[in-house]
């Protein structure tokens, strides 16, 4: 097709919908039309926002202040409580300067990216993946390079393994613990590992800490560039309060890195969206300066439902669900359910194997293929304790129907 006769441009016409959401919108869309169907794709906390950010938010609506343009990096006041939060939770200092308020943590992505690649840069992004990461590279120009971890070794890359992907076009490596989709947490020493090999080879770091509250039993969260300081000037951290403080749909995150990586993507948010919304980024002061207690109380709950799921989902034969350490989400292995006969059909992969659970005992899951992974699914654990029991033992009774 010549570009006169394509209507929608080679670069958007390639971008995959985001798989996540698109199971979830099908799910949401079943159950308004009446069906009992349990949703376990989106990655966001069943928690309502805690109501002392919600009354900011109020207030702010009232303050004529925020009915007019603010400056496109982010308020003032929450750039500072962003900063003062960071060396709170991980003892990373980072001046305002440093900071750049985003719509959400999707758009800071695409934009420390959109900051730092020219065309045919690689980078190294770890799989399994969050959906987003590969196509924000593609959109930034880069070239995403997939290095893949398996549940033997709890979905973890080594170092060796980032070596072999290194080319003379590496530019980024994509860190990510703890991890979405398989809520693999590394290791103090791991970091520092990885860290140091990013150093030494002069690569940058893109490191996303949206779920550093959200860590489990003995696993800790660590923050690459406070592990590895010498890796600062060469490190973006990307974060928000999407999780923590179950803001999903406030849409607020921030971008930590150097100056002049911070003004370039603020250049491009202030053509591409100007300001975050005042009124969100006065509900993300108010959850950055208050407590944690909030999450303290969700990640009680996520602890609970993260036993009951990997329990009930190692149960299935052929189902191998490592116990994630952090975030929200199992990622069991499927691979000994495929090719298999279910109730008349044989699934060749995961995608078949989560549409034929949908449809047979209406529930919604990702199947591995969106995260560069195929023989896996994703469950998020955020959700009910009734839902999630429910929900897991509609699958358990389905998949216990699996023979030769």
């Amino acid at each position: 097709m010549s570009a006169t006769e394509r209507r929608v441009s080679a670069r958007i016409g390639a971008i995959s919908e985001s798989a996540t959401l698109a199971v979830d919108a099908k799910a949401k869309a079943l159950k308004a039309a009446g069906r009992p169907v349990i949703g376990f794709g989106a990655g966001e906390p069943d928690f309502p926002t805690p109501d002392y950010i919600v009354e900011a938010a109020v207030e702010a609506c009232r303050n004529p202040r925020f009915h007019r343009y603010s400056p496109a990096g982010g308020l003032p006041e929450l750039k500072e409580a962003i900063a003062a939060k960071t060396l709170r939770d991980s003892g990373y200092r980072v001046e305002p300067a440093n900071i750049l308020v985003t719509n959400g943590g999707k758009q800071a992505i695409y934009e420390a990216f959109a900051a730092i690649l020219d065309p045919g840069d690689e980078v190294i992004v770890p799989a399994p993946y969050w959906t987003t990461y590969p196509e924000s590279v593609r959109l930034a120009g880069g070239v995403p390079v997939p290095v893949v971890a398996d549940e033997t070794v709890g979905y973890r890359t080594s170092v060796e393994q980032l070596e072999a992907a290194r080319t003379d076009r590496t530019k980024v490596l994509v860190f990510v613990s703890p991890s979405n989709p398989t809520g693999a947490v590394y290791s103090r020493e791991q970091i520092e590992e990885i860290g140091r090999w990013a150093a030494e080879h002069g690569l940058w770091v893109l490191t996303d800490e949206i779920y550093e509250h959200l860590v489990y039993g003995d696993a800790e969260f660590h923050s690459m560039p406070v592990v590895v300081p010498e890796l600062a000037d060469r490190c973006i951290v990307v974060n928000g309060v999407a999780k923590t403080y179950a803001m999903t749909g406030w849409r607020v995150g921030w971008i930590l890195g150097p100056k002049d990586v911070v003004k370039a993507a603020t250049n491009l948010q202030s053509h591409a969206t100007s300001n975050v919304s005042n009124v969100a980024q006065a509900a993300a002061l108010a959850a950055v300066s208050g407590g944690l207690s909030a999450v303290d109380e969700m990640r009680a709950a996520f602890d609970r439902r993260r036993r009951t799921i990997v329990r009930m989902l190692n149960e299935i034969e052929g189902v191998d669900c490592p116990e994630p350490e952090g975030a929200f989400y199992v990622y069991p292995s499927v691979k000994g359910l495929l090719g298999k006969e279910i109730r008349g059909r044989r699934p060749q992969t995961s995608v078949e194997l989560a549409a034929l659970i949908l449809e047979e005992v209406e529930v919604a899951v990702v199947p591995g293929e969106a995260f560069g992974t195929q023989g896996y699914l994703r469950l998020s654990y955020a959700l009910g304790d009734d839902d999630l029991t429910e929900g897991v033992s509609r699958v358990q009774k389905l998949l216990a129907e699996a023979s030769d």
